[in-house]
């Protein structure tokens, strides 16, 4: 009977080690990822970037991120390796930008989270490897990058030539392809997130989560370019698309483009990035049907007349709505609530704007417009848009050569 019991308790560890062991995603040298971080990370994504959640969006999405979150481990040892950190203030300062850019009001991302199930942990992990990465960049590349008066001189000249023609604002998704064994999923990878942007998904927000260029912590936002600054083929494509359009998968040396033009103008003229504006807005969230809050946000902007009837409308509300104002400049706005308050007059209330990260319409209203003198670019921002390029080229070399030289055992 004892032998018996004996038996069955072995059976029973056995199991459990086998269950373990089978809740690992990946080894990444000393570290793990677990099956239970790798569906938070799905969940995340999805939720942040309106993808439909599907078992097979999930199945589609599953390669990408895991090895997003191996990634971060590498980006997270090399960090204790050197002795780099991120301080608690820092991780809040991230996660207040994130709120801001997605026009959400203080607390409002944790509340999100908590709305949609997902561990703050979560987010959490991926900001932190985001600012120490930064601070290995830093520190071991950025003495290394210098930009020559030449270059900035070469740069300029080539600005003052393009002058009168079309530049475009630009926003980008870039994925890797670190061998040529990742060719066919990174293409396919790119075209399902095509897919999903049409489909409704918002490219800031896919930007923010896949693509593996600096510029995703802004929702992918490049800024003002000329096709001769993105050279082939980033920039023949770009000389064809017009505004609101979005590219196919573009090849380059490093790995696959995704373009999205917001916006086009002529090279020398104002910069409406710099453009400073007073607004109100006011959020309606949506609590379970879509269509209903849209409507609601529809209706308050038909009714507001002036900024204050717009504030009125949103403290009035039952349950008031979340209502904001305050002085920003243009290009600060995600690109997509960008291009639409840019277009409005004073006082004129816009169409319900569907919000990045957050379940809800946003409704603008600008009571005030600061247009910006025209002019080029300066050196220093010419210089620094140079050192910017080099570094990130630099960055994803560092990063291959980690996860060249890595242990990992993916089990999934």
């Amino acid at each position: 009977m004892k032998r018996l019991f004996v038996l069955f308790v072995l059976t029973l560890l056995a199991g459990g080690a086998q269950a373990q062991e089978n809740r690992i995603a990946a080894v990444v040298n000393s570290d793990i990822v677990t099956m239970d971080d790798l569906a938070a990370r799905i969940a995340l994504v999805m939720a942040s970037s309106d993808i439909p959640d599907t078992p097979e969006n999930r199945q589609r999405l599953q390669p990408r991120l895991l090895s997003q979150l191996i990634d971060e481990r590498l980006q997270m040892q090399e960090a204790r390796r050197l002795n780099l950190t991120a301080g608690q203030d820092e991780i809040d300062d991230a996660l207040s930008g994130i709120e801001q850019r997605n026009n959400m009001a203080k607390g409002g991302l944790e509340a999100y989270l908590k709305r949609v199930g997902i561990p703050k942990s979560t987010l959490v992990d991926q900001v932190t490897a985001a600012i120490v990465w930064g601070k290995v960049v830093r520190n071991m590349l950025a003495p290394d990058v210098a930009v020559s008066n030449e270059e900035i001189n070469e740069a300029m000249a080539q600005l003052k030539e393009e002058t009168g023609k079309s530049q475009s604002h630009v926003a980008e998704i870039f994925l890797a392809v670190d061998n040529p064994s990742q060719e066919d999923d990174v293409r396919r990878l790119a075209e399902r997130l095509i897919e999903q942007i049409r489909r409704g998904a918002n490219f800031a927000a896919v930007a923010q989560q896949f693509s593996q260029s600096p510029s995703s912590a802004v929702g992918g936002d490049i800024g003002w370019v000329t096709p001769s600054q993105l050279g082939p083929p980033l920039g023949d494509a770009l000389d064809k698309m017009k505004p609101g359009e979005m590219s196919y998968p573009l090849r380059s040396p490093a790995g696959f483009y995704i373009l999205y033009v917001a916006d086009r103008r002529t090279l020398g003229a104002a910069n409406p990035d710099e453009t400073r504006l007073s607004i109100v807005e006011v959020i309606v969230p949506i609590a379970s049907d879509r269509t209903r809050a849209m409507a609601e946000a529809q209706h308050i902007g038909d009714e507001a007349k002036s900024c204050g009837e717009l504030t009125q409308l949103g403290k009035s509300h039952v349950p008031p709505l979340v209502t904001q104002s305050g002085d920003v400049k243009a290009g600060n706005l995600t690109p997509d609530v960008r291009q639409q308050v840019m277009a409005l007059k004073l006082a004129q209330a816009s169409k319900p704007i569907a919000l990045t990260s957050t379940p809800g319409f946003g409704v603008f209203m600008v009571c005030q417009r600061e247009d910006p003198q025209s002019g080029l670019p300066s050196r220093d921002q010419v210089a620094e848009n140079l050192a910017r390029a080099r570094l990130d080229a630099l960055a994803r070399r560092y990063l291959r050569n980690l996860r060249r030289a890595a242990y990992l055992d993916i089990r999934t």
